[in-house]
């Protein structure tokens, strides 16, 4: 079993099990060996295979991202960043965007998905990403493509029992087809078994039904039942939107967490992607305040991904109070970028602006988020720390890059200046995956040919939006270029 010592980090970021937090360290040494951490503390005097120079770095643990779309975000850029629609409260999953998605063929052929994958995984690494969460409908190649990548990928196969329609841009229809549904669950059923059973070890399933308003009571029923049978994890979106706030109280009287807490969904293992419309969030007005402590009680975990929602002027109200109840929190890139520090740097920002306090957010709470809060929300204590014991999930910063300088506090030079910049080397589960911000296993050849397949699809897509779009506008029209075209 090879060891591998690194010596002499000038800082490092540990995890300290009495106070359940971070801490800094400097001259420390970090030591694994398979893909377990061994040592971490001072001069560490054994053999090793191979030993790192840790001067001029900052050695700390890998971030874990609970909630990133590989499949699907990568082809949106240039087109989604602005199809926010006012008359669905600024979002744009109902109109659109859906017009967009129709057309697209990320939801037919093997190729776009695996190019888009490809290029979320990459950037997912580069900017020290070492365990994430991916939800997507399933293809083919799928488990290969996260095997390649080198990431802890726990994979969550979607499937729903409607999708969204509008015929006007004001209304949301929905379009039931629960045999489809009952057939995709049977599918996400293999992809998850085939995930627990890989033979890398770093895979892993969760039950994801996509959307709680899309999932009928029957499906979500059995999946609750076959969650609890198998002691398989769940995550599902929930209150996003203020179409599906005022879908919920319009169908059942509830709010949509309310509505989860009544069919049994807020529960230990449960992660809900956005939560973003509780009962207390400023829009709705609406008359209970259950949502937040039914989440903490119910020991529910919440993914939280700004940046998605802030292009369409919508925030969280507000991440400290989560806190402050007791929820736990992890951070996910959604869509795109995939940049995980450039997310946490949202998040932290949103957090102080909505909660009117800066004092309430400050940088090293968001680190624990993004580190600590992801592994609680996947049930894992062995990830998103450095401690004896751990998995070998470690990232190495260089403090001498410029957008690190001057040092005198690394974690906020990394997350407010330098990001991704910054991010040199990576070891996910003992192998070394990132090499001086190259990523070898996805060399630039793989990443020019998976350009130039979203390239195509992308131009596909848009080619098809009028015949799918209910105003039967073209691309140029929903989404208009950022500066007007001079001929």
């Amino acid at each position: 079993m090879s060891r591998t010592h690194i010596r002499n980090a000038d800082w490092a970021i540990v995890w300290d099990e009495e106070t359940h937090r971070h801490v800094y360290r400097n001259d420390c040494d970090v030591v694994f060996e398979g893909n377990r951490l061994i040592h971490v503390g001072s001069a560490w005097k054994g053999e090793a295979d191979a030993v790192v120079d840790g001067r001029g770095r900052m050695i700390m643990p890998g971030f874990v991202n609970i909630h990133s779309h590989s499949r699907s975000g990568p082809i949106g850029k240039g087109i989604m960043e602005e199809l926010a629609t006012p008359t669905f409260w600024g979002s744009g999953l109902y109109d659109a965007k859906a017009a967009f998605w129709k057309g697209s063929s990320v939801n037919g052929d093997n190729a776009t998905p695996v190019a888009s994958s490809r290029l979320t995984y990459r950037e997912l690494l580069l900017s020290g990403v070492t365990t994430v969460l991916d939800l997507s409908a399933p293809y083919e190649s799928w488990l290969d493509i996260a095997e390649e990548s080198g990431l802890r990928v726990v994979v969550g196969p979607w499937y729903a029992s409607a999708d969204w329609s509008t015929k006007n841009g004001h209304e949301v229809e929905y379009i039931w087809d629960h045999k489809a549904g009952r057939n995709h669950f049977d599918t996400a059923i293999g992809v998850i078994e085939q995930a627990n059973a890989h033979p890398s070890g770093r895979m892993s399933g969760i039950l994801a039904p996509d959307t709680l308003d899309t999932t009928s009571e029957d499906l979500l029923r059995d999946t609750l039942a076959l969650g609890t049978e198998r002691n398989w994890p769940l995550t599902i979106h929930c209150a996003e939107s203020m179409v599906e706030f005022h879908e919920f109280t319009r169908r059942t009287g509830h709010t949509p967490v309310g509505y989860a807490k009544k069919m049994g969904v807020l529960r230990p293992g449960t992660i809900l992607g956005h939560c973003i419309f509780l009962d207390t969030h400023s829009w709705p007005h609406w008359h209970t305040r259950d949502d937040l402590r039914s989440i903490a009680q119910s020991k529910t975990a919440v993914a939280h991904c700004p940046t998605a929602f802030a292009r369409g002027g919508v925030t969280m109200e507000s991440l400290p109070d989560y806190l402050a109840a007791g929820v736990t929190v992890g951070i996910g890139t959604d869509t795109f970028p995939h940049n995980m520090i450039e997310e946490m740097r949202l998040a932290l920002i949103l957090a102080r602006v909505a909660s009117e306090d800066f004092n309430r957010m400050p940088t090293g709470e968001i680190f624990h988020l993004a580190t600590v809060g992801g592994a609680d929300a996947l049930g894992r204590s062995d990830i998103g720390r450095l401690a004896v014991g751990a998995k070998a999930d470690v990232v190495s910063v260089d403090l001498s890059d410029p957008n690190m300088r001057p040092l005198r506090d690394p974690l906020k030079s990394l997350i407010h200046c330098a990001a991704d910049r910054a991010v040199r080397d990576v070891w996910i589960d003992g192998r070394q995956v990132v090499f001086d911000g190259k990523v070898p296993q996805i060399d630039l050849d793989m990443v020019a040919e998976a350009s130039e397949v979203l390239e195509a699809a992308q131009r596909a897509a848009e080619a098809t939006i009028p015949e799918v779009d209910w105003a039967k506008r073209d691309a140029r029209t929903l989404a208009p270029l950022s500066l007007a075209m001079r001929r």
